[in-house]
């Protein structure tokens, strides 16, 4: 490979620390928190793991493990066939490899969405995704949208987590016509949440109800849900990688997600 070519200054910079790369991805395990939807509907398994052997009479030499999870537990990729809007579009299997690789906007709304301004219900609008691109510049074509809320902080608790009440989940995310419009007329790929799901919890409400999942997968766009660690990421610059796991026909599937950010 000559020196001069990109994926060796890649490389230099990866071991050189100039290049950092950060694991926005939550730790996959039982307790990892999962949807809950209401109790006619079905619903989603918490992850599990079933011991084969363990340098032992059944394997004396490995360690190796069965798992059980569903397609959207954890840190995990929606395809667009994930959503009735985009029932005859990709499977997570189908989704192009060069997809899986680019680059990300994060817009901050940690103040907006804290506990301590008692507005877990935050919506963010068209009008504050503009703000943001007049002082940032545009939202990258062909990349990702990430809305950072701070809500991973909740994620070592399922109720935390989920902040339901009578009434429903609350957490924050996309108003109706801004995820509309991400879907339709931004530029980016798809929308990356530190959130259960990529809809605000109250969106079951919204009309269309769901509208980030209807608008994003009818428009042929993609998830990523419950990231971590998006406050170590800039506005602009970073390079997200993710990779879910390939399910022939699969509606969505946990994946590692990691972001390439340039550091002085």
């Amino acid at each position: 490979m000559p020196e001069s070519s990109v994926l060796a200054a890649l490389v230099s910079g990866l071991r050189g620390g100039s290049i950092e790369v950060v694991d926005l991805t939550s730790p996959l395990s039982s307790s990892t928190p999962v949807i809950q939807l209401p109790p006619q509907f079905g619903q989603t398994a918490v992850f599990e793991l079933e011991e084969i052997s363990r340098y032992d009479d059944r394997g004396p030499a490995w360690y190796w493990n069965n798992f059980r999870s569903g397609e959207h537990t954890g840190t995990h990729f929606d395809a667009p066939n994930h959503w009735v809007t985009g029932k005859d579009l990709a499977d997570v299997a189908s989704v192009p490899a060069r997809d899986l690789i680019a680059p990300a906007a994060v817009l901050d709304f940690t103040a907006e969405a804290a506990e301590a301004a008692e507005n877990p219900d935050f919506l963010v609008e068209i009008d504050h995704v503009k703000a943001w691109e007049a002082e940032n510049g545009p939202l990258p074509d062909g990349g990702w949208l990430l809305l950072r809320t701070g809500w991973d902080a909740r994620s070592h608790s399922q109720e935390a987590f989920l902040n339901a009440d009578e009434n429903g989940p609350h957490t924050p995310g996309l108003s109706p016509e801004c995820a509309r419009w991400v879907a339709e007329e931004s530029p980016v790929l798809g929308l990356g949440v530190e959130t259960v799901g990529t809809d605000a919890g109250a969106a079951h409400s919204f009309d269309p109800a769901f509208p980030c999942h209807s608008y994003l997968m009818g428009s042929d766009k993609y998830g990523l849900t419950q990231l971590q660690n998006l406050a170590a990421l800039p506005p602009t610059g970073a390079v997200v990688v993710a990779g879910p796991l390939p399910i022939v026909t699969g509606s969505g599937a946990p994946a590692r997600v990691l972001a390439l950010v340039e550091r002085a």
